[in-house]
């Protein structure tokens, strides 16, 4: 029940999207996931511990950063702007949009899962709930410095791929952050999975949000190669900083075409 109540939490915020396309997995993405953290808040207050609303506070945390992020990105950045009009597909019809509206509910709400399923089998938390809150920070704190890093930079030189700061050590440290976050959401309710449904629920949320950072990071390689790929310098970053995991010699995703969904 409530995982439904959840969901249609997250049908009513990602209808954004039929404003504009795009923001079913943006803008309507990050709000969705800070509604459904206040919502799971304002549920189960009564039966959480103070662990538990902190991460219910950091799933609202999160959801409001992206989404505000995402609309400065959108409405002001005019470098971000210029490259959707070029990045423009197709109009998508009612049918593609209900289909996206409803498959990315779904997928929000099976990000957040481990969450509500704790809390739904009596709210406890062990060892397991304090690693999964840490790691859960630590992925806000680096999307959030990566991304003002990235801004800066672009303000500084739009023209220019950013190689400074956390982008000195992954090309996408952006969502290697979003990895990191969830992550954490996994492992906070890992050890209070009840049954397969529950482990195919929470499972299926972090592989599709993994899939999708490391799709995301070979669509902007394969973008940065047409816009640098003659650059000198652009040659000489990609080849000496992994593209998403640090410490790690991957270098190009190109070659997994099945990321390219």
């Amino acid at each position: 029940m409530q995982y439904l109540v959840m969901f249609f939490i997250a049908l009513l915020i990602t209808s954004i999207g039929f404003r504009k396309y795009n923001w079913f997995f943006g803008i309507g993405y990050g709000f969705t996931i800070a509604a459904v953290g206040l919502a799971m808040l304002a549920f189960f207050r009564r039966y959480m511990s103070n662990l538990i609303l902190c991460i219910c506070l950091l799933l609202f945390v999160y959801g409001v950063r992206l989404g505000v992020y995402l609309i400065i990105r959108e409405f002001q950045m005019s470098s971000y702007i210029e490259a959707m009009k070029k990045r423009a597909g197709p109009n998508h019809g009612i049918v593609m949009k209900i289909v996206t509206w409803l498959s990315c509910s779904l997928i929000y709400t099976l990000q957040v899962s481990p969450v509500l399923f704790r809390l739904s089998n009596g709210g406890t938390t062990d060892i397991m709930t304090v690693v999964g809150a840490v790691i859960m920070v630590c992925g806000i704190v680096l999307e959030t410095v990566s991304d003002l890093q990235k801004s800066l930079a672009k303000k500084k030189d739009p023209e220019r791929f950013v190689s400074t700061g956390l982008y000195g050590i992954v090309r996408c440290p952006n969502y290697l952050g979003e990895i990191i976050f969830w992550t954490g959401v996994f492992l906070s309710g890992v050890t209070a999975l009840r049954g397969p449904v529950q482990w195919l629920f929470a499972v299926a949320g972090y592989v599709i949000i993994v899939y999708t950072m490391f799709s995301g990071a070979r669509r902007l390689e394969l973008r940065q190669n047409d816009k640098y790929g003659e650059n000198p310098q652009y040659q000489r970053y990609v080849k000496r900083v992994p593209i998403l995991l640090p410490f790690i010699p991957l270098y190009s995703l190109v070659p997994f075409s099945f990321l390219a969904g």
